[in-house]
């Protein structure tokens, strides 16, 4: 793939993100340090494209137009799809960019249709899977401090951030949208060790102030597989492969790992940390956590050839 392509599809992406025009300052800060990022390493203009996206100054059917195969066009679809799912369900206005894009594609194929139902289902049973609201309110301190298994917590949140290093590598890219579901059920959990009954709006909130955003988490997993060359063609279509160089830039394991320490710091301490610590906090971590990434590889592409579509859907559904 030529950085044309590149270039547009990430163009798309960036569309995507902000097409229901709702994103708050902190998710906008933190695509614009990515594009800022993947910029320097790609040696793309990507800090311009990102302010040429967000005043509107980008036109989407010349976009479409740069990208010549079908095989390009059906990625490029599948990346907006599960960027306008991040937050567990597409608006109104986000229904209507797809609709267009889908148009502008030329993608009238059953491929494009399933892979729509299959993300849209899952971001779906994400949102659903764990309360929208809570009484007594979230901010309830425990009455009293439960005793904590500190060991049996960190295996919870290395298998947590092992499955999600394996969601993001498999071919299939639908299967991406299982990651942020996992990652906020695993902070509900870790709340629950230490007594706080929590909703989903909480531990969104909580992402985002550690740096952890929705939309960007996804523009990041793709955008650094697209600029470095880790999507190939996989049976006559641009996926992902499975394999030693692809899970080395397994961006969630490491980010998954990070916030969930720092999700049981903040919750043993009586959720007394500051939106600042909470940042450093998940900035310290993630360095280490990435060298565990490396580490625990095997364990991440093991787990990937295991899984299937039913089971991935039964972990998110699952409480």
């Amino acid at each position: 793939m030529q950085a044309e392509q590149q270039q547009a599809i990430l163009t798309i992406a960036l569309l995507a993100a902000f097409a229901d025009g709702h994103n708050d300052e902190r998710e906008r800060e933190h695509i614009r340090g990515l594009a800022q990022s993947l910029g320097q390493d790609s040696g793309l203009d990507l800090s311009r494209l990102y302010q040429d996206v967000l005043f509107k100054r980008i036109d989407l059917a010349s976009v479409c137009h740069q990208l010549s195969s079908e095989a390009e066009r059906q990625f490029a679809y599948e990346m907006a799809v599960c960027v306008c799912d991040a937050d567990g369900s597409t608006s109104a206005a986000e229904q209507q960019f797809l609709a267009d894009l889908k148009t502008r594609l030329a993608l009238n194929n059953p491929t494009t249709t399933l892979f729509q139902q299959e993300a849209d289902t899952l971001a779906a049973a994400g949102q659903s899977s764990l309360p929208l609201f809570k009484t007594p309110p979230v901010n309830a301190v425990p009455t009293t401090q439960p005793i904590v298994d500190q060991a049996a917590l960190d295996r919870r949140i290395l298998k947590s951030a092992i499955l999600n290093g394996a969601l993001e590598i498999l071919p299939q890219t639908w299967a991406s949208v299982a990651i942020i579901p996992l990652q906020i059920k695993m902070v509900y959990n870790i709340g629950q060790h230490y007594g706080y009954e929590l909703d989903q709006g909480h531990i969104r909130e909580f992402l985002s102030t550690v740096g952890v955003g929705l939309t960007s988490q996804y523009l990041e997993q793709f955008g650094r597989k697209l600029v470095g060359g880790l999507f190939g063609k996989v049976g006559g279509k641009w996926g992902k492969t499975l394999g030693g160089t692809a899970t080395g830039m397994a961006f969630s394991f490491a980010s998954t790992y990070a916030l969930g320490q720092v999700a049981k710091r903040y919750y043993a301490g009586g959720r007394q940390m500051s939106a600042a610590l909470l940042q450093q906090s998940f900035t310290e971590t993630l360095a280490p956590a990435k060298d565990l990434q490396t580490q625990y590889l095997p364990e991440i592409q093991q787990r990937a050839s295991t899984l299937n579509a039913t089971e991935i859907m039964a972990l998110v559904k699952g409480k």
